[in-house]
């Protein structure tokens, strides 16, 4: 795949979705973040219904802590994996009190350092909350779930056996960066989501069908 092939990607998903955003309910950096935290091995949907009980309650790192382990527990008991993203909740809201006065650092490695928090999800925070281009050393990135792996190596955008490498695949090939980095992780999430499917993506009604160099198309 060359340069304008990805360009012109790139150009219909925008055309198509010029302001994209995270399908996570959320009114602040915190809720973003705890949003993300839980919607690990779960949909948005499951997490959005989870949080629209809870974030009334706990809108603050000092009202969470409040809940506890077994009140947190208690609103996100239908999301998978509900107990450890419960411990994770808490430890996190204890530290973001305890070491940085109840404010989302804006600060990859000290994101990453949170319990449950992982690349990804500081990315998405550096990204969808605070609208980072780039991180505290001033590289560009991209938050690479599986639904993003997929798009990028089935349609040939980019190449990557891991996320990390798919991430680091997706800059290097991504074109006019100041341009298109900023939605990207949006714009390929969501396509990935409802168009470019795991078990049967729906190419008939790809907007990039002509562009992508998936071998194996469906009607």
């Amino acid at each position: 795949m060359n340069k304008q092939k990805r360009i012109e990607i790139l150009s219909r998903l925008r055309a198509a979705n010029p302001e994209p955003t995270t399908e996570l309910t959320f009114s602040s950096p915190f809720e973003l973040l705890i949003a993300v935290l839980l919607s690990a091995q779960a949909t948005d949907v499951s997490v959005n219904k989870a949080t629209m009980l809870l974030f009334p309650i706990a809108r603050t790192p000092q009202a969470m802590l409040a809940l506890g382990v077994d009140g947190v527990k208690h609103y996100i008991k239908t999301i998978g994996l509900f107990n450890t993203k419960a411990e994770n909740v808490i430890k996190t809201c204890r530290i973001l009190v305890e070491q940085y006065g109840a404010v989302v650092p804006e600060n990859r490695s000290a994101l990453e350092a949170l319990p449950g928090v992982g690349r990804k999800t500081a990315n998405v925070v550096l990204n969808t909350a605070f609208g980072w281009l780039k991180d505290n050393e001033g590289k560009y990135f991209i938050a690479v779930d599986t639904h993003i792996q997929r798009v990028a190596n089935r349609t040939g955008y980019a190449k990557g056996k891991t996320v990390e490498a798919t991430e680091q695949s997706i800059i290097k090939n991504t074109p006019n960066k100041t341009e298109f980095m900023y939605d990207l992780h949006h714009w390929l999430i969501l396509h990935g989501r409802y168009t470019c499917t795991a078990r049967k993506p729906k190419c008939g009604s790809c907007i990039i069908e002509d562009l992508c160099e998936f071998k194996d198309k469906t009607e």
